[in-house]
């Protein structure tokens, strides 16, 4: 992909309208039209994209923001052409990195922060349909802890681990009832290759553990 970085000669039109094969050396506006058909409209320093610019892809994708050395770099928008969204945020070395927006195809919005293009650290996942919210700790894109909550209130606060509910936590009602317990979860490989393994998860209050222990005490 050009935005990587392009190798042989390009089609390099200035604002004065003159036309050049490469951007080696040049420093200003121009428009780049890179042998792959991918278009950069914006500023050079160099010889390289720096500042300001828009980056249309083949793929239909289109990038507008800042860029450093040739990457995506500081506050940009991305938009995705191909049914995954948009993300409004910041950018480090090509990457979402740092605080920013995706808004998803199917209306569900991410909030919070990102590292080398994953969730990463606080954030807030909410789905549209069904108006709960995910809300924690992120970690290489998956939340680790934090809060599920429901539009009527409800929320469970705990642990998590594929972005399912995993280990001790605690149910909070909207009439101040508490419930205590632990999530446990069950892998179900899928039957056919490229789909991906069900998690089937299960919920025991801590009464019913200490049942268990109990019982499994009187055998032992």
């Amino acid at each position: 992909m050009a935005e990587e970085g392009e190798g042989g000669e390009y089609n390099l039109v200035l604002e004065d309208g003159t036309v050049k094969n490469s951007s080696r050396d040049f420093t200003g506006k121009a428009t780049a039209t890179y042998s792959n058909g991918e278009i950069y409209e914006g500023l050079f320093a160099n010889g390289l994209r720096e500042g300001f610019g828009k980056y249309s892809y083949t793929s239909g994708d289109v990038y507008e923001g800042n860029f450093k050395e040739n990457l995506k770099h500081g506050i940009g928008k991305m938009t995705y052409h191909e049914g995954i969204g948009t993300y409004h945020g910041y950018f480090e070395s090509g990457k979402r990195h740092g605080e920013g927006v995706f808004i998803y195809k199917n209306g569900d919005v991410y909030s919070g922060w990102w590292k080398d293009g994953k969730k990463e650290g606080r954030g807030t996942y909410v789905l549209r349909e069904s108006g709960m919210k995910l809300e924690g700790q992120w970690s290489n894109g998956f939340v680790t802890k934090g809060k599920w909550v429901f539009p009527n209130g409800q929320y469970y606060e705990g642990t998590f681990d594929s972005n399912q509910p995993k280990g001790e936590g605690v149910w909070v009602f909207p009439n101040g009832n508490v419930c205590k317990g632990e999530y446990s979860q069950t892998v179900i490989p899928a039957e056919e290759e490229g789909v991906k393994d069900t998690i089937k998860v299960s919920w025991a209050t801590h009464s019913q553990l200490h049942e268990s222990a109990s019982a499994i005490n009187t055998v032992l």
